[in-house]
């Protein structure tokens, strides 16, 4: 069932009060967090504060329950002052998802009211080092041992993968790619899983990127979402996971819209007090189109966002537009932090501007959560679909 609608003075409140966040407790102290690849265990605790742990999961498991659009708003705030801080969020709500979609009745009640209070952190290992795009080449391997599955292999680019103490792993079992909820200990090892490195990045610093191993790690047959039998999730494992990270693109456009936003404000404003030949910078045509265009970006990225999660909201399928909408919004994320360096001149290149920050990070959002590249395929195979030819 998808989420009821948000009401709309509700929704404004929450935004505002993220917006109040970010002004008060993520801008002063990003810089400094940032530069030193720290974990933001305080502004951490702040969104676990606001409830956004839970922001999607239903009320009666303890959650916001918002709807995407209203999550989507949410997100483009968060990134807009820091994008590391929306993808802490981002894979926890992908598992939560996951599992109000397709868990057993046991499954939610356990795991969805840990989830919502923050109490239990989620993440999603999908990608391996020889499959990354490639779902269908996934070799992590789930072996039955009487009322147990026998776990091994290795698994790459996992958001929370530290600090989660659940995770959603897609791994291969005789019937197919099976998704297993995976309960572990917070921290470096946890029975046979280990956290085999930390992934050093160009951007979106302070959350971490771990490998992950998974050596002999037995878990209960319970463990397949959707359970074990029959009719349950064996061998579906890959449906379930794509389907959820239509909710993850929706996530990923609306920090696209951040960044871009974020990089327009800060060129907008500096071009108003910078000024040449005795006039702001904002006067000459040069960058007064600069500027016309990135608002445009930032505009017309958020309400592709907003067309995929109104169609998420309504229960309907939304590859094609979380596809346009993470493709579209990443772009304009990339093409608005290059003109405000631009806007900017020599102060954007340097680390007392945002800027170069917002030019590290953008290029993430071009590759995750698919390529833009698998995108384009994507959304090109369902349009064909949809207005085929007959003959």
């Amino acid at each position: 069932m998808p989420p009821p609608p948000t009401d709309p003075e509700l929704a404004d409140e929450l935004v505002a009060t993220v917006r109040r966040f970010v002004e008060r407790e993520v801008l002063p102290s990003v810089a400094a967090l940032e530069a030193a690849d720290r974990y933001p265990e305080d502004l951490v605790a702040g969104l676990h504060d606001l409830g956004l742990f839970g922001a999607t999961i239903p009320v009666e498991y303890g959650g916001l329950g918002l709807d995407t659009v209203t999550y989507a708003r949410i997100v483009e705030e968060l990134s807009a002052g820091w994008m590391s801080l929306s993808g802490v969020v981002n894979t926890h709500l992908i598992v939560a998802a996951l599992l109000r979609l397709h868990g057993t009745a046991a499954q939610r009640e356990r795991w969805l009211p840990l989830l919502a209070a923050g109490d239990v952190r989620a993440a999603l290992s999908l990608s391996e080092p020889d499959a990354g795009s490639d779902t269908r080449a996934l070799r992590c391997a789930a072996r039955r041992d009487g009322d147990e599955y026998v776990l091994d292999g290795t698994k790459l680019w996992v958001t929370n993968g530290e600090r989660s103490g659940l995770v959603a792993l897609a791994a291969r079992a005789p019937e197919g790619v099976t998704c297993f909820l995976v309960e572990k200990e917070p921290g470096q090892r946890s029975g046979g899983i280990t956290v085999t490195r930390r992934i050093d990045k160009l951007g979106y610093r302070g959350v971490e990127t771990v490998e992950m191993a998974y050596t002999g790690h037995r878990v209960p047959a319970d463990a397949v979402l959707g359970g074990p039998g029959a009719s349950g999730g064996l061998g579906r494992g890959l449906p379930f996971i794509l389907g959820a990270l239509e909710l993850g693109r929706v996530n990923v456009a609306a920090r696209g819209v951040g960044v871009a936003r974020a990089a327009f404000e800060t060129a907008i404003r500096y071009a108003q007090e910078r000024r040449t030949f005795g006039v702001p910078i904002a006067r000459h045509q040069a960058i007064a189109f600069k500027l016309a265009d990135m608002a445009t970006r930032v505009e017309a990225a958020r309400l592709l966002v907003r067309s995929a999660a109104e169609r998420l909201d309504r229960g309907e399928r939304a590859d094609v537009e979380a596809g346009m909408a993470k493709l579209f919004a990443s772009e304009a994320a990339m093409d608005n932090a290059e003109e405000a360096m631009r806007v900017l001149g020599g102060y954007g290149y340097t680390t007392d501007a945002p800027v170069e920050r917002l030019y590290r990070d953008a290029p993430l959002l071009v590759i995750g959560e698919g390529t833009n590249e698998i995108q384009r395929i994507v959304i090109a195979r369902r349009l064909l679909e949809r207005y085929a030819v007959d003959g």
